[in-house]
């Protein structure tokens, strides 16, 4: 967190009354028209269907209309509306600064067009105060949602949530509803990590609490688009494609320290008798580089054999696939990021590949003493049941030399997709 975001969360200060159970945030930017009336609606909700203590906290970032005007009499009027102002725009500052000084158990979010049913409002947060879940979110994606909105809209929206999971990898399935939720002891965890202060906050937030072994909840919510949103389509997805960028960078350098915090939270992977930790995860990522291995193996093989002939065919192909399969394992399977050590690791892979190629050689050996003249298509079957085997002494081999992996691989690995 920068400093300047630190000097505004100390200004917010909740209100010298008993800490209540939710503190509801209402981020607004020059919404004078509508303000009032969100403000009326929920806090008739929160009265008549919220069992627990609740505080709704309009939070004010640099309007400039007569928001804070229509804020203040608000506050004037209803024991439970507070009203905090910042000197500078950004959902996700506001939010930032809100929810990291709130003194409740579980704060969250909502748009002030209250475009989402507020009859989703306790399923958000009920989880939450039963500590059966950490953050929880609205989604306009299940198919149990109902939601009335342009194709437009529609269309950016689930192509967002396919770039996210596509290049960072990430399980839930709407980050940009506004309408989430959050434990405030974990809330504080993770706030110092966001960078973000506009758009991209939400989607920041949860890759993190994704990426650190917290539990998601997610909510079908029934929605409708307001068509008089000032948000600037364009400008939003450009910020958040360029955030999506920034994050992937941090989790791939090793940036954000994942691990630590998943082992400040006591999000370590249940540990399995019998088996290391992290060797379900690593297995699948194995096997994934090791089909692409073996189909470039083939191919680089087919191609070689008639130039080179059976063996030198099949000791360059191993090669080459060889040290593109200890990179490859090195980065995806094992998590080892950065240049740091990574000659040491092709070495040692290296003669990991030895052994492979001893034993394919020798089974081609073995072949051509059998069977003299055996067509390319029984060597290259031979060869690929000798790699299979090979594929057992390499994982445990390569496992060996990337015994020192960071924690967060194994883990992330083990989770539930």
């Amino acid at each position: 967190m920068t400093t300047n975001s630190l000097e505004v969360a100390e200004t917010v200060q909740p209100r010298a009354v008993a800490a209540p159970t939710l503190d509801l945030v209402i981020p607004v930017y020059n919404e004078e028209k509508d303000l009032e009336r969100c403000v009326r609606r929920l806090h008739a909700h929160v009265r008549t269907e919220i069992p627990y203590s609740a505080r709704i906290t309009i939070a004010d970032n640099a309007s400039t209309d007569a928001t804070m005007t229509v804020a203040r009499r608000l506050e004037a009027e209803l024991d439970e509306v507070r009203v905090v102002h910042l000197d500078e725009k950004g959902r996700g500052r506001a939010l930032r600064a809100v929810w990291g000084a709130s003194d409740a158990t579980v704060v969250a979010y909502m748009d002030v067009d209250l475009s989402t049913d507020l009859n989703a409002l306790m399923p958000l947060v009920a989880p939450l105060l039963s500590r059966h879940s950490d953050l929880a979110i609205g989604t306009r994606l299940s198919r149990d949602s109902r939601v009335v909105r342009g194709p437009k809209r529609e269309f950016i929206s689930r192509c967002y949530n396919l770039i996210l999971r596509s290049a960072l990898h990430a399980r839930f399935s709407d980050a940009q509803c506004g309408f989430k939720a959050i434990r405030t002891d974990v809330a504080r965890r993770l706030l110092p990590l966001v960078e973000d202060t506009g758009w991209f906050f939400d989607t920041e937030l949860l890759v993190i609490a994704e990426r650190a072994g917290l539990r998601i909840h997610e909510v079908p919510v029934d929605w409708v688009d307001d068509p008089d949103s000032t948000v600037d389509i364009v400008a939003t997805a450009v910020a958040d494609l360029k955030g999506v960028v920034r994050v992937g960078r941090a989790l791939t350098t090793g940036a954000l320290p994942v691990a630590e915090l998943r082992a400040a939270l006591g999000r370590e992977p249940v540990a399995v008798s019998g088996v290391p930790r992290g060797m379900v995860g690593q297995l699948v990522r194995f096997g994934v580089v090791g089909v692409i291995s073996t189909l470039a193996y083939a191919l680089l093989y087919l191609g070689l054999h008639p130039v080179m002939g059976a063996q030198a065919a099949n000791f360059v192909a191993l090669l080459i696939t060889a040290i593109g399969n200890t990179a490859a394992n090195r980065a995806f399977t094992f998590g080892v990021r950065g240049a740091q050590g990574a000659a040491k690791h092709q070495l040692q892979g290296l003669v990991v590949f030895g052994l492979g190629l001893l034993l394919t050689s020798g089974s081609l050996f073995v072949l051509h003493s059998a069977v003299p003249g055996a067509p390319k298509h029984v060597e290259l079957a031979v060869l690929v049941i000798a790699n299979l085997v090979a594929t057992l002494i390499r994982f445990i081999g390569l496992r060996f030399v990337f015994r020192h992996a960071p924690a967060e691989t194994a883990a992330q690995a083990d989770s539930p997709s």
